[in-house]
Protein backbone atom coordinates (compact mmCIF):
# COMPACT_ATOMS: atom_id res chain seq x y z
CA UNK A 1 0.00 0.00 0.00
CA UNK A 2 1.05 3.66 -0.92
CA UNK A 3 2.76 5.52 2.20
CA UNK A 4 0.65 9.35 1.29
CA UNK A 5 -0.97 9.86 4.70
CA UNK A 6 -0.23 13.17 6.41
CA UNK A 7 0.74 14.47 9.62
CA UNK A 8 0.53 18.03 10.65
CA UNK A 9 0.96 19.30 14.10
CA UNK A 10 2.17 22.54 15.82
CA UNK A 11 4.74 23.31 18.91
CA UNK A 12 5.70 26.28 21.11
CA UNK A 13 3.85 29.02 22.21
CA UNK A 14 0.90 29.30 20.01
CA UNK A 15 -0.03 32.76 18.00
CA UNK A 16 -3.48 34.39 16.54
CA UNK A 17 -2.84 33.19 13.37
CA UNK A 18 -1.39 29.43 13.71
CA UNK A 19 -4.14 27.93 12.44
CA UNK A 20 -4.40 29.56 9.93
CA UNK A 21 -1.09 27.60 8.66
CA UNK A 22 -3.33 24.61 9.67
CA UNK A 23 -5.79 25.42 7.47
CA UNK A 24 -3.63 25.83 4.09
CA UNK A 25 -1.89 22.58 4.93
CA UNK A 26 -5.44 21.29 4.96
CA UNK A 27 -6.71 23.04 2.01
CA UNK A 28 -3.64 22.58 -0.19
CA UNK A 29 -3.50 18.81 0.85
CA UNK A 30 -7.75 18.10 -0.31
CA UNK A 31 -6.29 19.67 -3.63
CA UNK A 32 -4.90 16.73 -4.85
CA UNK A 33 -6.41 13.75 -3.37
CA UNK A 34 -4.57 11.51 -6.19
CA UNK A 35 -1.08 12.43 -3.84
CA UNK A 36 -2.69 12.57 -0.69
CA UNK A 37 -4.41 10.38 1.38
CA UNK A 38 -5.66 10.64 4.94
CA UNK A 39 -4.78 13.88 7.08
CA UNK A 40 -4.08 13.75 11.14
CA UNK A 41 -2.77 16.02 13.16
CA UNK A 42 -0.69 15.23 16.43
CA UNK A 43 -2.65 15.80 19.29
CA UNK A 44 -0.56 18.62 20.96
CA UNK A 45 2.25 17.93 18.54
CA UNK A 46 4.89 15.60 18.72
CA UNK A 47 3.97 14.39 22.10
CA UNK A 48 0.70 13.42 20.05
CA UNK A 49 2.21 11.28 17.53
CA UNK A 50 4.46 9.39 20.13
CA UNK A 51 1.59 8.46 21.79
CA UNK A 52 -0.16 7.43 18.69
CA UNK A 53 -2.88 10.36 19.47
CA UNK A 54 -3.99 11.52 15.99
CA UNK A 55 -6.77 13.71 15.12
CA UNK A 56 -8.84 12.45 12.11
CA UNK A 57 -8.48 15.70 9.98
CA UNK A 58 -10.22 14.16 7.44
CA UNK A 59 -13.51 13.23 9.51
CA UNK A 60 -13.78 17.17 10.06
CA UNK A 61 -16.18 19.26 8.80
CA UNK A 62 -16.37 21.97 6.02
CA UNK A 63 -17.45 24.37 8.39
CA UNK A 64 -15.05 23.88 11.47
CA UNK A 65 -11.72 23.58 9.19
CA UNK A 66 -13.35 27.19 7.59
CA UNK A 67 -13.43 28.38 10.90
CA UNK A 68 -9.68 27.86 11.68
CA UNK A 69 -9.14 31.32 9.65
CA UNK A 70 -10.34 33.48 13.15
CA UNK A 71 -9.55 30.90 15.76
CA UNK A 72 -6.26 31.75 17.49
CA UNK A 73 -4.42 29.94 19.35
CA UNK A 74 -3.59 26.29 19.37
CA UNK A 75 -6.97 24.44 21.17
CA UNK A 76 -8.23 22.61 18.17
CA UNK A 77 -4.68 20.71 17.71
CA UNK A 78 -2.90 21.12 20.91
CA UNK A 79 0.80 21.90 21.21
CA UNK A 80 3.84 21.15 23.08
CA UNK A 81 7.23 22.26 24.18
CA UNK A 82 8.17 18.56 24.03
CA UNK A 83 12.20 18.55 23.33
CA UNK A 84 13.39 14.96 20.96
CA UNK A 85 16.93 14.47 22.54
CA UNK A 86 19.81 13.25 20.40
CA UNK A 87 20.17 10.53 23.50
CA UNK A 88 17.30 9.52 23.51
CA UNK A 89 16.63 7.00 20.78
CA UNK A 90 13.44 5.53 21.82
CA UNK A 91 11.65 8.26 21.18
CA UNK A 92 12.98 8.27 17.50
CA UNK A 93 11.91 5.06 17.21
CA UNK A 94 8.58 5.08 18.34
CA UNK A 95 8.02 8.38 15.77
CA UNK A 96 9.22 6.02 12.89
CA UNK A 97 7.05 3.37 14.07
CA UNK A 98 3.92 5.23 14.18
CA UNK A 99 4.67 6.75 11.11
CA UNK A 100 5.30 3.42 9.35
CA UNK A 101 2.23 2.15 10.94
CA UNK A 102 -0.38 4.63 10.14
CA UNK A 103 1.72 5.05 6.28
CA UNK A 104 2.47 8.64 7.07
CA UNK A 105 4.18 9.77 3.97
CA UNK A 106 4.50 13.51 4.42
CA UNK A 107 4.90 15.12 7.86
CA UNK A 108 4.44 19.18 8.14
CA UNK A 109 5.26 20.95 11.65
CA UNK A 110 4.44 24.32 12.50
CA UNK A 111 6.80 26.03 15.03
CA UNK A 112 9.56 28.43 15.75
CA UNK A 113 13.39 27.23 15.55
CA UNK A 114 13.28 24.88 17.79
CA UNK A 115 10.49 23.20 15.68
CA UNK A 116 12.47 23.00 12.59
CA UNK A 117 15.22 21.61 14.65
CA UNK A 118 12.76 18.95 15.41
CA UNK A 119 11.81 18.71 11.43
CA UNK A 120 15.36 18.53 10.39
CA UNK A 121 16.02 15.78 12.86
CA UNK A 122 13.30 13.61 11.90
CA UNK A 123 14.08 14.45 8.44
CA UNK A 124 17.41 13.04 8.45
CA UNK A 125 16.65 10.04 10.82
CA UNK A 126 13.84 8.82 8.07
CA UNK A 127 16.44 9.15 5.51
CA UNK A 128 19.26 7.05 7.10
CA UNK A 129 16.54 4.58 8.64
CA UNK A 130 15.35 4.40 4.76
CA UNK A 131 11.43 5.36 5.45
CA UNK A 132 10.19 7.24 2.78
CA UNK A 133 9.24 10.41 4.49
CA UNK A 134 8.52 14.17 3.11
CA UNK A 135 9.00 16.15 6.58
CA UNK A 136 8.19 19.62 5.75
CA UNK A 137 8.84 22.73 8.08
CA UNK A 138 6.20 25.77 8.49
CA UNK A 139 7.79 29.04 10.41
CA UNK A 140 5.71 30.17 13.55
CA UNK A 141 6.63 32.70 16.43
CA UNK A 142 5.65 36.36 17.43
CA UNK A 143 9.07 37.11 18.79
CA UNK A 144 10.28 36.71 15.08
CA UNK A 145 13.90 35.56 15.52
CA UNK A 146 13.78 32.79 12.97
CA UNK A 147 16.08 33.17 10.51
CA UNK A 148 19.14 35.46 9.78
CA UNK A 149 19.90 39.09 10.63
CA UNK A 150 20.13 39.75 7.22
CA UNK A 151 16.18 38.82 6.30
CA UNK A 152 17.57 36.60 3.78
CA UNK A 153 15.88 33.05 4.78
CA UNK A 154 13.03 34.97 5.59
CA UNK A 155 11.86 38.48 5.86
CA UNK A 156 8.72 38.12 9.13
CA UNK A 157 7.39 35.04 10.85
CA UNK A 158 3.70 34.25 10.97
CA UNK A 159 2.23 35.17 14.37
CA UNK A 160 4.59 38.49 14.66
CA UNK A 161 2.56 40.84 12.94
CA UNK A 162 -0.53 40.20 15.03
CA UNK A 163 1.95 40.67 18.32
CA UNK A 164 2.98 44.01 16.55
CA UNK A 165 -0.84 45.15 16.22
CA UNK A 166 -1.71 44.04 19.33
CA UNK A 167 1.35 46.48 20.55
CA UNK A 168 0.51 49.25 18.36
CA UNK A 169 -3.08 49.58 20.10
CA UNK A 170 -2.33 48.32 23.64
CA UNK A 171 0.55 51.32 23.64
CA UNK A 172 -2.54 53.59 22.51
CA UNK A 173 -4.82 52.62 25.08
CA UNK A 174 -2.44 53.16 27.54
CA UNK A 175 -1.44 56.95 26.64
CA UNK A 176 -4.72 57.13 27.15
CA UNK A 177 -5.12 56.24 30.75
CA UNK A 178 -1.90 57.67 31.37
CA UNK A 179 -2.90 61.50 30.22
CA UNK A 180 -5.99 60.71 32.47
CA UNK A 181 -4.31 59.40 35.83
CA UNK A 182 -0.78 60.66 35.72
CA UNK A 183 -1.29 62.98 38.62
CA UNK A 184 -1.04 60.14 40.74
CA UNK A 185 0.19 57.35 38.76
CA UNK A 186 2.81 58.67 36.54
CA UNK A 187 4.81 56.22 34.91
CA UNK A 188 3.44 52.70 34.00
CA UNK A 189 5.40 49.85 33.08
CA UNK A 190 4.03 47.13 30.53
CA UNK A 191 5.90 44.09 30.09
CA UNK A 192 6.12 42.33 26.21
CA UNK A 193 7.27 39.04 24.96
CA UNK A 194 10.11 38.12 23.22
CA UNK A 195 12.46 36.06 25.01
CA UNK A 196 16.05 37.08 23.59
CA UNK A 197 14.94 39.38 20.48
CA UNK A 198 13.13 43.16 20.82
CA UNK A 199 10.78 42.99 17.99
CA UNK A 200 7.86 43.01 19.68
CA UNK A 201 8.86 45.45 22.36
CA UNK A 202 9.96 47.74 19.45
CA UNK A 203 6.54 47.44 18.11
CA UNK A 204 4.77 49.75 20.55
CA UNK A 205 6.47 52.56 18.35
CA UNK A 206 3.82 51.64 15.86
CA UNK A 207 1.57 53.07 18.48
CA UNK A 208 3.45 56.93 17.82
CA UNK A 209 5.13 57.06 14.94
CA UNK A 210 5.45 60.80 14.77
CA UNK A 211 6.94 60.69 18.63
CA UNK A 212 4.58 62.77 20.52
CA UNK A 213 4.04 60.14 23.86
CA UNK A 214 6.32 60.07 26.60
CA UNK A 215 7.31 56.61 25.06
CA UNK A 216 10.55 55.00 26.20
CA UNK A 217 11.30 51.22 24.55
CA UNK A 218 13.81 48.94 26.22
CA UNK A 219 14.89 46.02 24.50
CA UNK A 220 17.36 43.20 25.25
CA UNK A 221 19.90 44.32 22.16
CA UNK A 222 19.79 47.50 23.78
CA UNK A 223 21.88 46.44 27.09
CA UNK A 224 20.53 49.40 28.98
CA UNK A 225 20.98 48.68 33.23
CA UNK A 226 18.09 49.10 35.74
CA UNK A 227 19.57 52.18 37.28
CA UNK A 228 20.02 53.59 33.37
CA UNK A 229 16.15 53.04 33.04
CA UNK A 230 15.40 55.11 36.26
CA UNK A 231 17.23 57.33 35.33
CA UNK A 232 15.97 57.88 31.79
CA UNK A 233 12.11 57.73 33.49
CA UNK A 234 12.29 60.59 35.90
CA UNK A 235 14.16 62.82 32.71
CA UNK A 236 11.16 62.31 30.83
CA UNK A 237 8.92 63.36 34.27
CA UNK A 238 10.76 66.25 34.45
CA UNK A 239 9.49 67.01 30.82
CA UNK A 240 6.06 65.33 30.68
CA UNK A 241 5.22 64.20 34.19
CA UNK A 242 4.58 60.92 32.90
CA UNK A 243 6.22 57.82 31.25
CA UNK A 244 5.23 55.19 29.61
CA UNK A 245 8.06 52.38 29.57
CA UNK A 246 7.45 49.14 27.42
CA UNK A 247 10.19 46.59 28.65
CA UNK A 248 11.14 42.97 26.91
CA UNK A 249 10.39 39.73 29.50
CA UNK A 250 14.03 39.21 29.57
CA UNK A 251 15.26 42.66 30.91
CA UNK A 252 17.78 42.01 33.24
CA UNK A 253 16.72 42.69 36.44
CA UNK A 254 18.47 40.25 38.47
CA UNK A 255 17.06 37.19 40.30
CA UNK A 256 13.60 36.55 39.06
CA UNK A 257 13.27 33.01 39.85
CA UNK A 258 13.83 31.36 36.45
CA UNK A 259 12.02 28.40 35.34
CA UNK A 260 12.86 26.92 32.28
CA UNK A 261 10.86 24.67 29.70
CA UNK A 262 12.44 21.21 27.80
CA UNK A 263 14.28 23.60 25.70
CA UNK A 264 16.40 25.49 28.56
CA UNK A 265 14.22 28.55 27.45
CA UNK A 266 13.36 30.66 30.31
CA UNK A 267 9.18 30.55 30.82
CA UNK A 268 8.73 33.97 32.09
CA UNK A 269 5.23 34.13 32.99
CA UNK A 270 5.97 31.06 35.31
CA UNK A 271 9.10 32.73 36.92
CA UNK A 272 9.11 33.79 40.72
CA UNK A 273 8.73 37.60 39.52
CA UNK A 274 8.14 39.49 36.45
CA UNK A 275 10.67 42.29 34.56
CA UNK A 276 7.97 44.81 34.91
CA UNK A 277 7.48 44.26 38.54
CA UNK A 278 11.00 44.19 39.54
CA UNK A 279 11.33 47.91 37.74
CA UNK A 280 8.15 49.09 39.56
CA UNK A 281 9.57 48.17 42.78
CA UNK A 282 12.87 49.99 41.50
CA UNK A 283 11.45 52.87 40.80
CA UNK A 284 9.01 53.28 43.86
CA UNK A 285 11.72 52.63 46.17
CA UNK A 286 14.06 54.75 44.40
CA UNK A 287 11.66 57.91 44.50
CA UNK A 288 10.39 59.47 41.51
CA UNK A 289 11.44 63.06 40.19
CA UNK A 290 7.35 63.73 40.62
CA UNK A 291 4.36 62.94 43.10
CA UNK A 292 3.02 59.34 42.74
CA UNK A 293 4.08 56.28 42.36
CA UNK A 294 4.70 53.63 39.16
CA UNK A 295 2.33 51.14 38.42
CA UNK A 296 2.57 47.88 36.54
CA UNK A 297 1.17 45.28 34.11
CA UNK A 298 2.28 41.97 31.84
CA UNK A 299 0.84 41.88 28.71
CA UNK A 300 0.78 37.49 29.22
CA UNK A 301 -0.40 35.19 26.46
CA UNK A 302 -3.19 37.91 25.24
CA UNK A 303 -0.82 39.16 22.92
CA UNK A 304 -0.65 35.43 21.58
CA UNK A 305 -4.14 34.76 21.29
CA UNK A 306 -6.24 37.51 21.13
CA UNK A 307 -8.22 37.30 17.72
CA UNK A 308 -9.90 40.42 17.82
CA UNK A 309 -5.99 42.57 17.41
CA UNK A 310 -4.94 40.27 14.67
CA UNK A 311 -3.68 41.37 11.27
CA UNK A 312 -5.40 40.51 8.05
CA UNK A 313 -1.84 40.75 6.51
CA UNK A 314 -0.70 38.09 8.91
CA UNK A 315 -3.63 35.75 8.48
CA UNK A 316 -3.39 35.50 4.80
CA UNK A 317 0.27 35.26 5.01
CA UNK A 318 0.19 32.55 7.50
CA UNK A 319 -2.42 30.70 5.76
CA UNK A 320 -0.79 31.13 2.23
CA UNK A 321 2.68 29.78 3.90
CA UNK A 322 1.10 26.58 5.06
CA UNK A 323 0.21 26.22 1.32
CA UNK A 324 3.08 27.06 0.33
CA UNK A 325 4.80 24.01 2.64
CA UNK A 326 2.54 21.62 0.57
CA UNK A 327 3.94 23.18 -2.61
CA UNK A 328 7.15 22.06 -1.42
CA UNK A 329 6.54 18.94 0.00
CA UNK A 330 5.46 18.08 -3.63
CA UNK A 331 7.92 19.54 -5.41
CA UNK A 332 10.96 20.18 -4.06
CA UNK A 333 10.70 16.96 -1.31
CA UNK A 334 12.11 17.28 2.24
CA UNK A 335 14.45 19.60 4.54
CA UNK A 336 12.88 22.62 3.60
CA UNK A 337 11.09 25.07 6.28
CA UNK A 338 8.20 27.51 3.83
CA UNK A 339 9.30 31.12 4.10
CA UNK A 340 7.77 34.17 2.93
CA UNK A 341 10.09 37.25 1.66
CA UNK A 342 9.66 40.70 0.87
CA UNK A 343 10.09 41.61 -2.50
CA UNK A 344 12.09 45.06 -2.99
CA UNK A 345 10.76 48.68 -3.53
CA UNK A 346 8.42 50.69 -1.23
CA UNK A 347 5.06 49.08 -2.02
CA UNK A 348 5.05 46.00 -0.33
CA UNK A 349 4.32 42.99 -1.29
CA UNK A 350 5.40 39.25 -0.44
CA UNK A 351 6.57 36.41 -2.25
CA UNK A 352 6.52 32.42 -0.42
CA UNK A 353 9.86 30.32 -1.10
CA UNK A 354 11.63 27.45 0.73
CA UNK A 355 15.23 27.81 3.01
CA UNK A 356 16.99 24.48 4.31
CA UNK A 357 15.95 22.96 7.47
CA UNK A 358 19.85 22.71 8.31
CA UNK A 359 19.68 26.40 8.59
CA UNK A 360 17.20 27.78 10.27
CA UNK A 361 17.07 25.24 13.02
CA UNK A 362 17.66 26.34 15.95
CA UNK A 363 18.39 30.05 14.52
CA UNK A 364 17.83 32.90 16.42
CA UNK A 365 17.50 36.24 14.84
CA UNK A 366 18.31 39.32 17.68
CA UNK A 367 16.62 42.72 16.08
CA UNK A 368 18.97 44.62 14.23
CA UNK A 369 21.36 46.95 15.93
CA UNK A 370 21.16 49.07 13.05
CA UNK A 371 17.04 49.95 14.10
CA UNK A 372 18.26 50.89 17.68
CA UNK A 373 17.96 54.93 17.88
CA UNK A 374 21.08 56.24 19.16
CA UNK A 375 19.17 57.02 22.72
CA UNK A 376 18.43 53.28 22.89
CA UNK A 377 15.27 53.67 24.36
CA UNK A 378 13.54 53.70 20.75
CA UNK A 379 13.56 52.68 17.53
CA UNK A 380 14.54 54.07 13.58
CA UNK A 381 11.87 54.55 11.03
CA UNK A 382 13.49 52.07 8.89
CA UNK A 383 11.86 50.27 11.33
CA UNK A 384 8.59 51.19 11.12
CA UNK A 385 8.88 51.10 7.49
CA UNK A 386 9.73 47.19 7.86
CA UNK A 387 7.08 47.05 10.80
CA UNK A 388 3.83 49.02 9.39
CA UNK A 389 2.93 47.46 6.45
CA UNK A 390 2.41 43.79 8.29
CA UNK A 391 -0.10 45.08 10.86
CA UNK A 392 -2.94 46.21 7.98
CA UNK A 393 -5.77 48.33 7.75
CA UNK A 394 -8.63 46.82 8.86
CA UNK A 395 -10.11 44.95 12.00
CA UNK A 396 -10.67 40.95 11.30
CA UNK A 397 -14.31 39.66 11.35
CA UNK A 398 -15.12 37.19 13.95
CA UNK A 399 -18.56 35.41 13.86
CA UNK A 400 -20.43 35.69 16.65
CA UNK A 401 -23.13 34.11 18.51
CA UNK A 402 -25.52 35.05 21.50
CA UNK A 403 -22.75 38.05 21.91
CA UNK A 404 -19.86 34.80 22.15
CA UNK A 405 -16.71 34.07 19.29
CA UNK A 406 -17.64 31.29 17.00
CA UNK A 407 -14.12 29.51 17.41
CA UNK A 408 -13.72 25.75 15.27
CA UNK A 409 -14.26 22.93 17.33
CA UNK A 410 -12.96 19.98 16.10
CA UNK A 411 -14.51 16.32 16.71
CA UNK A 412 -12.61 14.16 19.23
CA UNK A 413 -12.17 11.48 16.41
CA UNK A 414 -9.10 9.40 16.38
CA UNK A 415 -7.32 7.08 14.60
CA UNK A 416 -7.50 3.80 15.52
CA UNK A 417 -3.76 2.60 17.65
CA UNK A 418 -2.20 0.00 16.12
CA UNK A 419 0.82 0.01 18.46
CA UNK A 420 1.47 -0.28 22.51
CA UNK A 421 1.27 2.72 24.73
CA UNK A 422 4.13 4.47 25.26
CA UNK A 423 5.55 6.68 28.06
CA UNK A 424 7.15 10.45 27.21
CA UNK A 425 10.61 10.75 29.24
Amino acid sequence: MLNNNVIVAQSGGPSPVINNSLRGVIDACRMFPDKFGKLYAGWHGIEGVLKEELLDISAQSEEEIALLRVTPAAGCVGTCRYKLKDDRHQDFTRLLDVFRAHRIGYFFYIGGNDSQHTVWKVSRLADEQGLELTAVGIPKTIDNDVGDSEFTLIDHTPGYASAARYWSHIVQLTNEESMGVCTSDPVIVLQAMGRNAGFITAAARLADPERKMPLQIYMPESHLTLEQLADNVNEQLKQDGRCMVVVNESFDVGDIGAVQDAFGHVEYGACQQSAAQAIVNYLNAKRLKTRGYARGQVMDTDQRHAIIYASTVDLDEAYKVGQKAVDIALNNGAGWMATILRDPGFIYNVRYDKAPLETVALSERPFPEKWIAPSRIDVTDDFLRYARPLIGEDWVSVPMINGIQRFAKFKPLFADKKLTNYELH
